[in-house]
């Protein structure tokens, strides 16, 4: 998409049977992330380097250091490097702690004047019955436990439960009826919009993926809303601020494995 171009980051974690050479490999976790940008995505192939394109009449300088970067809990680097766009020898695009040093390489003494937000984050992730992420509602927001319950297996009423920070804030019951539906739940006292769709699961591909989407506004007041029913009123004011750029959405792509 030429209007909307992703940075994207990939890790996984694995984690076999060392007594058993022959058992197979455990699914991994994909993360996707998606800043906001009017250039085409990269994919960086090394820790440190740089690239020049020529797009139309203009130039893209894009540099990053990903060589001193440290980890924390999840698979994105939380400090100790950088990634930054240039367009015609302006900033659009600046990630990481490294800002000086981006600057310098590419000889830029003028700041920027904004920081990237981040507006949209995908994950794949695989289960039997529990799905689990670290995972922020919005940019700036607390990393939370998000674990998601669904059984389907050989029940008659399967639920689905969703809990962050082992709390319960979301459960459906009827599944088989309400395969697909949105409700809003209150997390770091912002409302966000939870959207699911089991149809898979329940009717379709037992190998098949369900999706859910966490749709966190950003300056709404928290009063407004009703955590436990989602009304049309509600959720329109979600999207009146989603139009206004102060939304981030949150998808989750969950699978299941035997």
């Amino acid at each position: 998409m030429r209007d909307f171009p992703s940075c994207f980051g990939e890790n996984g974690v694995q984690v076999a049977d060392s007594s058993s050479s022959t058992a197979p490999k455990a699914a991994q976790n994909l993360v996707t992330y998606v800043y906001q940008c009017k250039l085409k995505g990269l994919v960086v192939l090394q820790e440190k380097g740089s690239r020049n394109l020529h797009v139309h009449s203009g130039k893209v300088n894009i540099c990053w250091d990903f060589s001193n970067a440290r980890f924390g809990s999840g698979p994105e680097p939380v400090e100790g490097f950088y990634l930054a766009i240039a367009f015609d020898q302006e900033i659009v695009l600046l990630l990481g702690d490294l800002k000086k040093e981006a600057y310098k390489k590419i000889d830029i003494r003028i700041p920027l004047d904004s920081d990237a937000v981040l507006v949209a984050k995908k994950e794949h992730i695989f289960g039997k019955k529990f799905y689990g992420a670290k995972s922020q509602f919005w940019d700036k927001g607390l990393i939370h436990d998000v674990v998601i319950e669904c059984d389907t297996g050989d029940l008659k009423d399967p639920c689905l439960v969703i809990r962050i920070d082992s709390k319960m804030v979301m459960q459906v019951k009827k599944l088989k009826w309400k395969f697909r539906g949105n409700q809003t739940i209150l997390v770091d006292g912002l409302p966000v919009e939870v959207l699911w769709d089991v149809h898979n699961w329940l009717f379709g591909n037992a190998a098949g993926n369900a999706v859910f989407m966490f749709r966190t506004c950003v300056g709404l007041d928290k009063s407004a809303f009703d955590p436990s029913v989602l009304t049309w009123s509600c959720s329109q004011k979600l999207r009146d601020h989603q139009l206004q750029g102060l939304s981030f959405s949150l998808m989750f792509y969950a699978w299941k494995h035997e």
